[in-house]
């Protein structure tokens, strides 16, 4: 693929997709991680004299809301605004940032017009036009191409930063760069998403001395992670399980689990899974428990080995599966880690993810260390320990289906 290093600009016109998608409340932006990882290809642009369109999503807009609650499609469409991270985006760049309140029409095709060198505009929520998320590959009135076609008639390269959005297949992640490529016009990855992809790429392709690969898999749903599970059980030396998707695979062996989640659809699954394994999987063997998930009802928390009685629900793993996991983390030259151990929003469930991010820590300059993104990106900068990893991945969903694809997104394939 190319790459924007490479890309010769000066004039031209770049459309970049970059992942703007930031925590914003009453107009307050909570969480510029994403802005200010899209700036060294932004950057780069710009000092190579470009001029930069930037697109990207923020939130959802459900448009079928539109005609049957005005009201709740009405206050996405407010949330959804990006002219705050236009704002932030120009005191970070310490220039004006040209914003476009409209996604298409008069007043955007303007804005491009008056462009120069050195400039930026960013143009509203990509999300805002149904034909955003509903584009498909396939030709046809309604899937999205024409625009997708508006889009790229602005732009003379496109650049992909937005590995968040690489694994959909949307209007201005896939089409644009369709578009652009058929006229003969440059498209390449940007900063952000070369190193993700290099990252990642790494933890798809095992090589003999990155072994033991040990991968660490926690959240709430085995459904969500059939897919991921079915293809590090063919890479991985070791996969451990935590979280709340623990007490399926429990359940399926018969366990007790209380009030745990159980996904009762998937016991099969997991008896299955557990099967063929071959003692690839690692469960815990004990749980912290309560009577409550909610904090002002909760009466009592503690540790049970084995069975979780009724009435109670697991929600972090206990000590001895601390240990158990912190000793298969330390034999590992390459981790993969994506999913919480358990409710580490709360203080009496955090024990779990923060042993594991300990024992990762002890690997630094020993192992390749891999968090996927996610609430596990969120732990591991909530706790410090972000800058003890190898890399830590910005698309939580994005990472997931690059592992259960062999390396293969949409959003990255259309680029090559």
């Amino acid at each position: 693929m190319l790459t924007v290093k490479e890309l010769q600009v000066n004039g031209k016109v770049v459309i970049v997709r970059v992942d703007f998608n930031v925590p914003i409340k009453e107009g307050v932006i909570r969480d510029d991680n994403r802005i200010v990882a899209a700036l060294p290809t932004i950057k780069e642009l710009l000092a190579k004299g470009a001029k930069v369109i930037l697109l990207s999503h923020l939130g959802k807009i459900k448009h079928k809301l539109k005609d049957e609650d005005p009201e709740k499609f009405a206050k996405q469409v407010r949330d959804g605004n990006l002219e705050p991270v236009a704002r932030r985006l120009g005191e970070l760049l310490n220039q004006p940032v040209v914003f476009s309140s409209v996604t298409r029409g008069e007043e955007l095709e303007e804005k491009v017009a008056a462009l120069k060198s050195g400039d930026v505009l960013l143009v509203q929520n990509t999300r805002y036009e149904k034909g955003e998320e509903g584009f498909a590959k396939e030709e046809g009135e309604g899937k999205g191409h024409d625009l997708a076609a508006y889009w790229a008639k602005f732009g003379d390269a496109f650049v992909m930063d937005a590995f968040g959005s690489a694994h959909r297949a949307h209007a201005s992640t896939y089409g644009i760069p369709e578009v652009l490529k058929r006229e003969g016009k440059p498209v390449a990855v940007g900063y952000l998403v070369e190193k993700e992809v290099s990252n990642l790429t790494r933890c798809v392709d095992v090589k003999a001395e990155d072994r033991p690969y040990v991968a660490i898999l926690g959240g709430l749903k085995v459904s969500d992670k059939i897919k991921v599970i079915e293809s590090l059980l063919k890479k991985c030396d070791k996969i451990l399980i935590g979280g709340a998707m623990a007490y399926t695979f429990a359940k399926a062996l018969g366990k007790t689990t209380g009030e745990s989640p159980v996904e009762l659809d998937q016991l099969d699954y997991a008896k299955n899974c557990l099967a063929k394994a071959n003692g690839k999987i690692v469960l815990p063997v004990d749980s912290v428990i309560a009577d409550n998930f909610d904090p002002a009802l909760r009466t009592k928390v503690s540790v049970v080995d084995g069975d979780i009685p009724d009435g109670t629900q697991g929600l972090d793993i206990g000590p001895k599966t601390r240990e158990l996991f912190a000793k298969e983390i330390a034999k590992a030259k390459m981790i993969f880690w994506n999913g919480p151990m358990g409710v580490f929003e709360q203080e009496e469930f955090q024990k779990g993810t923060i042993a594991v991010c300990e024992a990762i820590v002890g690997l630094k300059g020993k192992a390749f260390t891999v968090c996927g993104g996610g609430d596990s990106a969120a732990a591991v900068k909530q706790f410090g320990y972000k800058e003890s990893f190898s890399h830590v991945s910005t698309g939580g969903g994005a990472s997931l289906e690059m592992i259960e694809n062999d390396g293969h997104l949409p959003g990255i394939d259309v680029l090559k």
